[in-house]
């Protein structure tokens, strides 16, 4: 997380509204095969140099992460990611290369290397083979909470619905030049590492702690960095961190995503203000619930993780939302959350964009060309 983004978090702790950040890495391609190429450095030097605080390298010389400041309204979150996403898409082309909002790289090629950085170095001295491919790009967005004991409480309460989140932002059909069968292939490629899984049920902030220490005793983790559950709490700043989801094709989808966020969190709050305790799904249960979400998106069925059955995916979305639309409301965030609704009910997540576009074409080189038109906006 830049230090603009991280810094002004927590200043609205206590109040009604909440603040909202978002992270999004994105890939580097070259412009005629759509090929990952191990360009950050040549892009970083084209970047203006009022925006190089909110830029960052990523973990594969063939990333770049961008992070918005955060902010109390939905319209700052969409100005900020507009901005950056232009100018790094400008500062890409004039590198030569292209920028890509997606979750992994759709187009065969060598596998660029790790960013020259001494704490990645020791993670592949440790880990070897995890790094699969082009670079796992996914969405971050943090909330602010008043105290970590709060913020522990919350991510009991959210675990639950994050399989519906992850739904929503797939965006990773392909790989190596072919439909995986997946609408999330990042997911399938991030879980590798050894401390990506579903958060656990938590009794405490000190219990969080323990739980940290012990894995890095253990050894699958270097860091607290490395706590790769798909929601946590910052380790320096007073958010909560969701980062279950691929990076989205545009900024509508990245502003829904944070807007949904931003309410379940908000709506997990409530509850734990309120002594509403949070409900105890089994963690088998809820990697089924993800696997399906990765698999099918959108377009397919969930797990109703209160009953372990199938359900069609957008009914969950649909059951979801209506959850957290009080919280909506009180962040004046609903109008315009039931419009980009529309807009993902009749266009389809990221990979389902994808797909009709290499239905249409059958060519890769199409999608990627879409793709990166739907990252510029």
């Amino acid at each position: 997380m830049t230090g603009q983004v991280a810094e002004a978090h927590g200043t609205t702790a206590g109040t009604d509204v909440l603040t909202v950040g978002v992270e999004e890495e994105f890939l580097l391609v070259d412009p005629h095969t759509g090929a990952a190429v191990p360009a950050v450095d040549l892009v970083l030097e084209q970047v203006p140099a009022e925006l190089r605080g909110q830029v960052e390298r990523e973990f594969q010389t063939s990333q770049i992460e961008i992070g918005s400041p955060p902010g109390l309204e939905l319209s700052s979150i969409r100005h900020s990611l507009g901005v950056l996403r232009k100018a790094l898409a400008d500062a890409a082309e004039r590198a030569g290369v292209r920028l890509l909002a997606i979750g992994t790289g759709p187009v065969d090629g060598p596998v660029p290397p790790v960013v020259d950085k001494p704490r990645f170095d020791r993670m592949i001295e440790r880990f070897r083979l995890l790094v699969p491919g082009p670079g796992n790009n996914g969405i971050h967005v943090h909330v602010g909470v008043p105290d970590p004991e709060t913020g522990v409480q919350v991510l009991n309460h959210v675990r639950p619905w994050l399989p519906t989140l992850q739904a929503v932002t797939t965006n990773s059909p392909f790989s190596r030049g072919e439909d995986t069968g997946y609408a999330s292939w990042r997911s399938v490629e991030w879980e590798r590492w050894p401390s990506v899984a579903p958060t656990p049920f938590l009794e405490s902030h000190e219990h969080y702690q323990r739980l940290i220490r012990q894995l890095i005793s253990s050894g699958v983790m270097l860091d607290e960095g490395m706590l790769y559950w798909y929601a946590r709490l910052s380790a320096k700043y007073p958010t909560v961190e969701l980062r279950i989801g691929d990076v989205c094709p545009t900024v509508d989808d990245a502003v829904l995503v944070a807007a949904l966020v931003r309410a379940l969190v908000a709506t997990a709050m409530d509850d734990v203000e309120a002594g509403r305790p949070a409900l105890r799904t089994d963690h088998h249960l809820l990697v089924a619930a993800h696997w399906r979400a990765a698999h099918d998106g959108l377009e397919g069925e969930g797990v109703d993780v209160t009953t372990g059955e199938p359900k069609p995916a957008w009914e969950l979305l649909d059951r979801f939302v209506e959850r957290i639309r009080p919280a909506l409301e009180r962040h004046g965030d609903w109008a315009e959350v039931s419009d980009l609704l529309g807009g993902l009910r009749r266009h389809g997540t990221g990979a389902a964009r994808q797909r009709a576009v290499y239905a249409r074409t059958g060519r890769l080189v199409d999608v990627v060309q879409d793709v990166a038109r739907q990252t510029r906006g």
